[in-house]
Formats: structure tokens, C-alpha cells, sequence
């Protein structure tokens, strides 16, 4: 019984919980790895630093200065993704 239980806890605590939308020109780049799917913690670096050229347009914009956030990254993260 108790490992049913451990067994339970640890599937209910290991899924996946986005908080919600997240402000791409805003959010610091742990931020960004965390909640955005597709995006580990180099590609959440090079949004940070793209950033330095002005805050992103769209998701187009991100998009084409962003090396590593392509159409599916984009497509994955859609309904999570603010720019203002």
C-alpha cells in the first residue's frame, strides 16, 4: 500500500504545470526554460540577448531572431506566449 501511495504521489508531482502566459520580453531566462515546452536553457539565453536589439513584435519576430525557436516551438507554445 505505501508504495501505491509513494507510486501515486510521484505522478501526480511530476507532471507538467505551466502557470501560464509568459511575457517573452519580460521573463528572465530560467523563466522562459521553464515554462515555455522546446526551450532549454540555451535557447531562454539567446532570447534574453536578443532582447539587447528591442523587445520582440510577435511571435514571427522571435521567430526569425531567435536561432532555436522555430515553427514548432512556436506552434507548441502559442496559447503561453506574451509580448507586452
Amino acid at each position: 500500500m505505501k508504495q501505491f501511495l509513494a507510486a501515486a504521489l510521484l505522478s501526480v508531482f511530476s507532471l507538467s504545470v505551466h502557470a501560464g502566459p509568459v511575457n517573452v520580453n519580460a521573463a528572465d531566462a530560467k523563466t522562459l526554460a521553464k515554462e515555455l515546452d522546446g526551450v532549454g536553457e540555451k535557447t531562454a539565453d539567446a532570447i534574453v540577448d536578443a532582447r539587447k536589439d528591442g523587445p520582440f513584435k510577435d511571435a514571427a519576430d522571435l521567430n526569425k531572431r531567435v536561432k532555436g525557436v522555430g515553427d514548432k516551438t512556436i506552434e507548441k507554445n502559442k496559447a503561453n506566449l506574451k509580448f507586452s
